[in-house]
């Protein structure tokens, strides 16, 4: 068994188009390898800074997040899963492995595909994209279409209705 601490640099293109592991951080590694029977047991957790917007105001997001890792790299003469094409598989090639694929694997499967600010993010007002967090109170009147001819309508018949000032000033003269 070895333990192993590392700091690598952290892969870009993890993530989706909302949220994904920050360019250029670092990833941190705490690692456990295990040889066991059939290869080599990898476990721990790799912790690498998250950013991205929030999914509903686009306000900016960042945190750290640490994704839990648990895989077998089977040895190379390993016949276990071979054939099954559903499973991945790692192997150890001479005596190294590749932990970036399974490092991609939990942070990008663990990441959330609508990611917000907090959970109660009101977004944006989909009239004018005001920031409903910035103005709780912000609202438009909305007219339901069904009812605007008939809000027209009474538009006309206000104005016929409405005194005209203009034809008692020509009778005076």
């Amino acid at each position: 068994m070895k333990i192993l601490s590392e700091q690598v640099p952290a892969p870009t293109d993890v993530g989706n188009a909302l949220i994904g592991i920050r360019g250029g951080s670092e990833l941190d590694l705490d690692l456990r390898l295990e040889a066991v029977h059939e290869g080599i047991l990898v476990s721990g957790t790799a912790t690498a800074q998250i950013a991205g917007e929030c999914g509903r105001c686009l306000d900016p997001i960042e945190y750290d997040f640490a994704a839990d890792i648990q895989e077998l790299f089977y040895y190379e003469g390993s016949e276990e899963f071979e054939d099954d094409d559903e499973v991945d598989q790692y192997w150890v090639v001479g005596d190294l492995i590749d932990i970036d694929p399974v490092v991609r694997s939990a942070i990008g499967t663990a990441l959330p595909f609508q990611p917000v600010c907090r959970e109660d993010c009101l977004g944006l007002c989909s009239e004018c994209g005001v920031n409903l967090n910035d103005e709780p109170e912000h609202h438009h009147e909305v007219l339901d279409p069904r009812w605007a001819a008939l809000a027209q309508l009474a538009d006309i018949a206000a104005e016929d209705v409405a005194p005209d000032n203009t034809s008692d000033k020509r009778e005076e003269k």
